[in-house]
């Protein structure tokens, strides 16, 4: 049982002391055995395992270990014994082997012993070991690991650093800013003060509000709250310029224009003449838009109320202009001004709108105002003549525009007449004719008047329908004869009347096969009537529209030089051309020269109807 306990410590000893190789070679050889040897190994496994112990606690203390002479000199022990030695004689000489060998049996023994008592002291201290030299060696790895990250620590902790000093440097800003709040919280405030002083019509103090605010860019710009501010600031200031520019669009009066074009002025924005254009499109755009709202049914309503309301407003744009702009004040002028032309920009927009007037002149006109010609010219000419005082009298560019509206407004009477004329002859007929004239002729036989239509013109009521029409548009001519239709409404005059006779003609050419002797004479007092009656009193109504002796004065010629170039004379070889073969070789239209003073016709006849 000793011997079992012996064998189990030593086995212990020897796996904690022994090294994995010595091990198995141990226990290889020991299980190479027979099985009856195996039991004596027991004893040789006791004291290998202590020889192992011994070579062990050798291998891991180097103090017990002796190699080479070196340690034996420096072991104190040694020379002593070599001294000992030295005084032994020759018999105990021979006797120290044996003395030494038992004294290294003893020695194992104790040492065995020692083993034996203190195995788990060895072995802890074997596990101690082990465990101290896989701590040292994890300690070696970090600190390797500790060096090799000290760099980077080193840059964290001078970037902690770095922060640190701008936290701090934040904070005292933070607590000065704390300090300041009430006057930092006035300029935060700047754009919303501006907005609401815009809003609410201050513009002085919206004015005052941008100057500071840019005193403060130029100093502090570069600051990104400032900049902020600016920009915002900014924002406002071109709402109040489209603020300032709204109200230039609407009905202002003489102050509050010169109180709103001083603001603009004060805002730097435009040059002088970007500013007179700004203030004549909004003027412009306003005034544009109350001539846009007059209705357009009614061509004379329109054209009346377009006269009045351009007068008026048109003349206070002008009065406006010249009391907000001076064109004798050259102070106003920048360098970058001198080459602009600023006179030529208010009459270049003043001609523009004088054009657009006479524009919706010409278009109402077209459209007919009725007998209210001469009130509509009464009231264009007042509306020019009031412009003489700004330099703008445009009364000799509306004449033409006149002078067309009447030339074709009697044109178109002469025309409708010459065509109803032409109709009444294709149903016309002399049948009965002259039953039906004693019926409807009055029974007085008192000679009309000269400027009277004559009363032989109701035996035709094709002629006295003609004359009716003709005379109604010597009627509407007479409310505005301009002499510079004279000549016009000559020609016009003559080619209806060669029409009427081709007309007649015509007839003639037609029914003169079925004609009765009756109708024949009937026919030929027609002709007659035509060239003897009407044609005289055509060319008298024509004198009394435009009298020869005016005309000659306002031309500065001669009476006979006006009836040579056939000047307000109608050419009546050429009229009663297509009647030459019908008319009495003496039968000639008697003119009867007309008194300056003379009204223009008025005719009232009954027509007679045509036969069946």
């Amino acid at each position: 049982m000793a011997s079992a306990r012996n064998l189990a410590i030593a086995t212990e000893l020897f796996h904690a002391v022994c090294d994995r190789d010595e091990e198995q070679d141990y226990f290889g050889t020991v299980q190479a055995l027979p099985v009856t040897e195996r039991r004596g190994t027991n004893l040789l496994r006791t004291c290998y395992s202590v020889y192992l112990i011994r070579g062990a606690v050798t291998k891991r203390n180097s103090s017990f270990r002796l190699s080479g002479t070196e340690s034996w000199k420096e072991d104190s022990d040694f020379p002593v014994y070599l001294s000992k030695l030295g005084s032994y004689g020759v018999e105990q000489l021979g006797k120290e082997p044996e003395r030494l060998s038992e004294e290294k049996a003893a020695v194992l023994e104790q040492t065995q012993e020692l083993a034996f008592t203190n195995y788990k002291t060895f072995i802890q201290t074997a596990e101690c070991s082990r465990e101290i030299f896989k701590q040292f060696s994890k300690t070696e790895q970090r600190l390797d690991s500790l060096v090799e990250k000290l760099p980077e620590f080193s840059r964290l902790c001078q970037e902690f650093s770095k922060a640190s000093s701008d936290i701090n440097t934040h904070r005292r800003l933070n607590s000065l800013t704390l300090t300041r709040n009430a006057q930092l919280l006035e300029i935060l405030e700047l754009p919303q003060l501006m907005d609401t002083c815009i809003r609410n019509g201050h513009y002085e103090e919206a004015l005052e509000l941008a100057a500071y605010v840019r005193r403060l860019a130029k100093k502090h710009g570069h600051i990104s709250i400032i900049a902020s501010i600016v920009g915002d600031v900014e924002v406002t200031w071109l709402a109040m310029l489209h603020q300032l520019l709204s109200q230039l669009h609407s009905d202002l009066q003489l102050p509050k224009c010169l109180q709103v074009v001083g603001y603009l002025r004060r805002m730097e924005l435009f040059t002088e003449p970007e500013l007179r254009l700004k203030f004549l499109q909004a003027r412009d755009s306003w005034f544009q838009t109350i001539l846009a709202a007059i209705p357009k049914d009614d061509a004379n309503h329109h054209l009346s109320k377009t006269i009045e309301l351009t007068r008026i407003h048109l003349f206070n744009i002008v009065t406006q202009y010249r009391a907000i702009f001076s064109d004798e004040d050259p102070i106003l002028l920048s360098p970058r001004d001198h080459n602009v032309n600023q006179i030529m920009i208010f009459y270049s927009w003043l001609t523009e709108k004088i054009s657009q007037f006479l524009s919706t002149l010409e278009h109402d006109l077209s459209h007919g105002v009725g007998t209210s010609l001469d009130s509509i010219i009464g009231q264009c000419m007042y509306f020019g003549l009031s412009f003489s005082r700004v330099g703008a009298d445009f009364r000799g560019v509306m004449a033409p525009v006149f002078v067309r509206t009447v030339s074709s407004n009697f044109e178109h009477s002469i025309k409708k007449s010459t065509k109803k004329f032409g109709q009444d002859m294709e149903t016309f007929t002399l049948a009965k004719l002259q039953s039906n004239i004693l019926r409807n002729t009055p029974t007085s036989t008192q000679h009309s008047k000269q400027d009277q239509p004559p009363q032989s013109l109701l035996e035709f009521y094709p002629l006295a329908d003609y004359c009716n029409g003709i005379t109604t548009a010597f009627n509407e001519l007479r409310l505005c004869a301009p002499v510079a239709v004279a000549d016009s409404s000559t020609h016009i005059l003559q080619e209806s009347l060669t029409s009427v006779a081709r007309s007649i003609m015509s007839f003639y050419r037609q029914e003169q096969q079925a004609f009765l002797p009756a109708e024949k004479e009937a026919f030929s007092r027609l002709c007659r009537c035509f060239a003897l009656e009407l044609l005289p009193y055509m060319q008298r109504c024509l004198h009394l529209l435009f009298s020869p002796l005016t005309v000659a004065q306002q031309i500065g010629v001669s009476l006979q030089q006006l009836q040579k170039e056939g000047l307000t004379y109608l050419d009546q070889t050429i009229i009663l051309d297509p009647l030459s073969g019908l008319l009495p070789q003496h039968a000639e239209p008697a003119i009867v020269a007309q008194p300056e003073d003379a009204e223009p016709p008025q005719l009232e006849v009954v027509i007679n109807e045509p036969q069946e």
